[in-house]
């Protein structure tokens, strides 16, 4: 069967980063890996396992990359360019083109139990825009892995004891002959443990620690804006055979607030007049996170005039200074007018038009802009 194309296996681009396949090599490893598939999927989980490894170690390496850009799969499989010839000095340079695959080189040799990072985890974390503003200390559940009770970790029935692999003999994988060439891979038996064990834990089913719930505590930074990560190191997924466990990362979801709007470190809202208020001007009072503020409205002030509050926004994790809040005027109607306050309205209407356009400047002034557009 023709090998699958090795930025397909990886499920990334063609100009993918470094970094990019790194993420995308780690995540389908520890999906496929033999350790986390037993039964049924076992065998096809080890041939996935096997495809994405072989690709990561030709693409996260610059020369075998560029040789598979250029020649494809006959660019990194010496069998398909000719033997030794077809590299230019491959003696010399296998045990660097290929030392990951063949187990370090010209020598061989073994790399014993393969040990991954555990996987990381993320968690989403809604907060108010107060909390977020002043920093808070947090309480979350999150899932943990404990060490088994019943059998002390060791993933064996009580009385009884994991034994040293018969086929790996404890490395935790195997050598495999393809002509003169001497490839590792993941032991089957084991699947790269390096140990078996004939009688599993009844509690833990053999894994040594089950999962369960704990209590982490966490401090959010005031100042913290939404969509923002806060890191936990070690508190992700275990390790597989004794490797670190990953972190976990804390979202910062921010609640929607029924007065304000954030913009990084500034703060908006809208306060509505009566429209006697902005004719006449006078003083009024705003809202602000750490109480009520007092601004002087103009005479004749308008829909969308703005006000600025220095210093009355949010001081952000990384600021040196407080944001502003902006106060968006918008003057209302009034509704639901009784007859009284509809005459008023008439004759304060008719004596607005008899003083001409130093009441409505606007207004008059949009009268004679569509006079000229209609000729």
């Amino acid at each position: 069967m023709a090998k699958r194309d090795f930025y397909e296996v990886l499920g990334v681009v063609k100009n993918a980063s470094d970094d990019e396949i790194k993420k995308a090599y780690r995540k389908l490893a520890m999906k496929h890996h033999p350790d986390r598939n037993q039964g049924d999927k076992a065998k096809e989980a080890e041939a996935k396992f096997k495809e994405v490894k072989e690709a990561y170690e030709m693409l996260s390496d610059p020369q075998k990359r560029a040789a598979y850009d250029q020649h494809g799969h006959a660019g990194v499989d010496p069998n398909m360019r000719g033997g030794a010839e077809g590299f230019g000095g491959f003696g010399e340079s296998f045990g660097d083109i290929f030392g990951d695959i063949f187990g370090g080189g010209r020598g061989g040799g073994g790399r014993g139990r393969q040990v991954f990072r555990g996987n990381d985890l993320s968690y989403a974390m809604e907060v108010t825009l107060e909390e977020a503003a002043n920093g808070k200390d947090a309480q979350i559940r999150i899932p943990s892995w404990e060490s088994c009770d019943t059998c002390s970790g060791s993933g064996a029935k009580p009385g009884t004891s994991a034994k040293t692999c018969g086929t790996c003999q404890g490395q935790g994988q195997v050598q495999m002959r393809q002509g003169f060439f001497s490839v590792q891979q993941t032991c089957p038996q084991c699947r790269g443990v390096g140990k078996v064990i004939p009688d599993p834990c009844g509690t833990c089913h053999g894994q040594g620690q089950l999962k369960k719930q704990k209590t982490l505590e966490v401090k959010i930074p005031s100042g913290i804006d939404d969509g923002m990560r806060i890191r936990s190191t070690g508190n992700g997924e275990p390790g597989t055979n004794g490797g670190p466990a990953g972190d976990l990362y804390i979202e910062i979801r921010l609640k929607k607030h029924d007065i304000f709007e954030r913009d990084g470190d500034d703060l908006h809202c809208s306060v509505p007049i009566s429209f006697t208020k902005a004719a006449l001007g006078g003083e009024i009072d705003v809202p602000t996170l750490s109480g009520k503020a007092a601004i002087d409205i103009p005479e004749g002030t308008q829909t969308g005039k703005q006000f600025r509050l220095r210093g009355k926004g949010i001081k952000g994790v990384r600021s040196s200074y407080p944001g502003d809040l902006y106060c968006h005027i918008s003057v209302e109607t009034p509704v639901k007018l009784t007859e009284h306050q509809r005459k008023l309205l008439k004759e304060f209407e008719e004596s607005l038009q008899k003083g001409g356009a130093k009441h409505l400047p606007t207004g008059n002034s949009w009268t004679d802009k569509l006079k000229g557009f209609f000729g």
